[in-house]
């Protein structure tokens, strides 16, 4: 499969299903791809879940009524276990954060050549259905965690107090100020990076070797059958892979904004 419709090499096929669908050039490149993937299961995700609040019963639960509720309870219990201050935003935070970034890394669940070949088939040459696999996606969401941060803190300590935070920790002294300031400031820039680069590598990972095994199908009837039995189970593995990563973004979320609570 190319976009030429000439066949592709394996380097080509790599190439071609981590290639995003790209406008413009340089810093203002939009890739049109990810951001429609991104956006509409976010819409997706709020109306599911608007719809089955507004239709939400005392009585005896739906299937979805109760696969909702088990999602917003855990979420809930995983707040009040973390954060240590007083919030309404973080829990709805938490629980947006959770099943957005779930269902983006569950993208990676649909065969990599479906939705490609559909889009070909409508003369579009690139389409990567993995959101989270886009580290523009990744970083954009950890620099929005970031600037939450920043808010609380402010908001809480205060402007002298979060300098204070940043220059008299951890060595209270005014002549180890300077080295204070820097510690504290890779401290707090690592967050944001951390978050991003950790939900980006795995789920790139995960889909690189998604792309490899599809590479064995067609080259021979034992290629083939290793294929599928390799596809199956890294397809189970990588379900709990890609929970875990929408819990880790969602906790060390919880953990971050806690800790811009604290004023000590």
């Amino acid at each position: 499969m190319a976009a030429t419709g000439e066949a592709l090499t394996p380097q080509g096929y790599i190439q071609h299903h981590l290639t995003n669908l790209s406008v413009g050039e340089g810093f203002w490149t939009w890739h049109i791809d990810s951001l429609f993937f991104s956006v509409g299961l976010g819409v997706l995700f709020l109306w599911l879940f608007h719809s089955v609040g507004k239709k939400a019963t005392t009585g005896v639960p739906g299937k979805l009524q109760c696969f909702v509720e088990m999602i917003v309870e855990f979420v809930d219990s995983s707040v009040k276990e973390t954060f240590h201050g007083r919030n309404p935003v973080i829990a709805p935070l938490a629980l947006t954060i959770f099943v957005w970034v779930f269902m983006m890394n569950f993208m990676d669940m649909v065969p990599v050549d479906w939705i490609p070949e559909l889009a070909m088939a409508a003369g579009i040459p690139y389409m990567k259905v993995v959101p989270t696999t886009d580290l523009n996606i990744t970083f954009s969401m950890a620099i929005g965690v970031f600037l939450l941060i920043i808010y609380y803190s402010i908001k809480v300590k205060g402007v002298s107090g979060f300098v204070k935070e940043l220059t008299m920790q951890p060595f209270n002294h005014w002549a180890m100020i300077p080295v204070n300031f820097l510690l504290e400031t890779v401290t707090l820039i690592a967050k944001p990076i951390s978050l991003a680069l950790r939900l980006f590598g795995n789920l790139y990972a995960g889909e690189l070797i998604f792309i490899l095994i599809a590479l064995m199908y067609g080259a021979n009837w034992a290629l083939s059958t290793l294929g599928v039995t390799l596809q199956l189970g890294w397809l189970i593995f990588h379900i709990l892979v890609i929970t875990l990563q929408a819990f880790i973004f969602m906790m060390l979320t919880i953990v971050y904004l806690s800790m811009a609570h604290e004023d000590h």
